[in-house]
């Protein structure tokens, strides 16, 4: 049976007691709810991406969620970041990024999903989406605001698609180029979702 898994940063940071336990708290009201059948706290991209590939060896990965922060077209555990520039054949991570592949589903069908802020936001964010589509034949969704409980801008892309969604959108200062700071999440944002929502609406994929 094909697994959904949960990562997020499990590095304690000064001031984001809360948060940080609010990921871990939520990661296992997930597991309790049947959404999910494994989560782990990671440290490091190395130990994310290890984890991934050693849990149920044989089985594949229909889904992964990362919970943390982002910036524009970075995902980030403990400051370290996965980039476009994380699949470049000399990258530290590009050997364990092509085992993570080799257990995804075949045909694009698995979904990689980063619940971060803005990582799917500006010209970097739309860059890193069609990168890692193409580097793991997979869908993957991010949003391009900045997110909480209510997480807006959410936007799937499937492989070997174009992205349609605007590099400004979810700005608040800033050029797509040059982005300065975005736009918090609200009921009224585009493609928002509660914290609680499990899936990606099938009409928020290109």
């Amino acid at each position: 049976m094909a697994l959904r898994l949960l990562i997020y940063d499990g590095n304690r940071k000064a001031g984001e007691a809360a948060l940080r336990s609010s990921w871990s708290a939520g990661a296992r009201v997930y597991r309790a709810l049947g959404r999910i059948d494994s989560f782990f706290g990671a440290h490091s991209w190395p130990e994310a991406l290890a984890w991934c590939a050693e849990q149920a060896a044989g089985a594949p990965i229909a889904e992964l969620q990362f919970w943390g922060h982002g910036r524009w077209g970075q995902v980030l555990i403990g400051g370290e970041a996965l980039s476009q520039a994380s699949f470049g054949r000399e990258h530290p991570h590009r050997a364990r990024l092509d085992a993570l592949r080799e257990r995804l589903l075949p045909d694009g069908q698995s979904l990689v999903w980063f619940r971060t802020c803005e990582t799917f936001g500006a010209a970097r964010g739309i860059a890193f989406a069609e990168t890692l589509t193409r580097e793991l034949h997979t869908r993957a969704a991010g949003h391009t605001h900045v997110i909480g409980a209510l997480q807006s801008g959410l936007h799937g892309l499937s492989a070997g698609a174009e992205p349609r969604w605007s590099p400004s959108e979810g700005l608040s200062r800033g050029t797509p180029d040059a982005p300065a700071a975005a736009l918090p999440s609200s009921a009224n944002a585009i493609n928002t979702i509660h914290f609680m929502t499990s899936a990606v609406p099938h009409a928020w994929f290109d």
